[in-house]
């Protein structure tokens, strides 16, 4: 039988996140929170993931449990990029990001047998150009639709990148050695 420490809990239904920690050698259990994710009058990108991912782990973990819950937003000069819903704030939120470099801001929140924790991890990204065929190209996948800033790294999107400094993983929606790092301090042992 597993014990408390040696289970992982996903507290969200993102097939990335959950992709990015099986990569890592985990096996997580998924919970997915329901969690009003609207963004208060005059809060900042950081400030909204980092309140959005510990609510989500207040959500669905219970005190001692070893659990991760995020929430990842595009920051582009201070405005906040979520995910779109449909394809015509897609068009704007791909057309603001063409050409610039902008950030993928994650807040991180974790619990373990040790306490809990949150953090934020900040990458930046540059894109090239696009061309408005490309981007409503690109929209007709269906895909930007639901990721944060309209677009998938991991992809299409990965074809708008001309580079990026940091966590690749956080641009995906989970930076993997932060919660690694932090789930050991946690006392949690959950990696195959």
């Amino acid at each position: 039988m597993s014990g408390i420490k040696d289970r992982l809990i996903l507290a969200s239904g993102s097939p990335q996140r959950f992709s990015l920690l099986v990569q890592a050698g985990f096996e997580p259990e998924v919970r997915v929170p329901e969690v009003d994710e609207s963004i208060l009058v005059g809060e900042s990108a950081n400030s909204l993931v980092e309140r959005l991912s510990v609510k989500k782990l207040d959500a669905v973990i219970n005190v001692g449990e070893c659990g991760v819950a995020a929430d990842t937003v595009v920051s582009i000069n201070e405005k906040i990029l979520g995910k779109p819903g449909t394809p015509e704030i897609a068009l704007e939120m791909l057309q603001t990001l063409s050409g610039v470099t902008h950030q993928v801001i994650t807040g991180v929140a974790l619990s373990g047998p040790k306490g809990r924790r949150s953090l934020i991890v900040a990458t930046q990204v540059k894109w090239r150009d696009l061309t408005k065929e490309e981007i409503v190209n690109y929209i007709q996948t269906g895909e930007p639709l639901d990721k944060a800033g309209g677009y998938g790294i991991q992809g299409g999107g990965k074809n708008f990148v001309v580079s990026y400094e940091g966590s690749f993983d956080n641009i995906v929606g989970l930076p993997v050695d932060e919660v690694i790092s932090c789930l050991n301090e946690l006392g949690c042992d959950c990696s195959k």
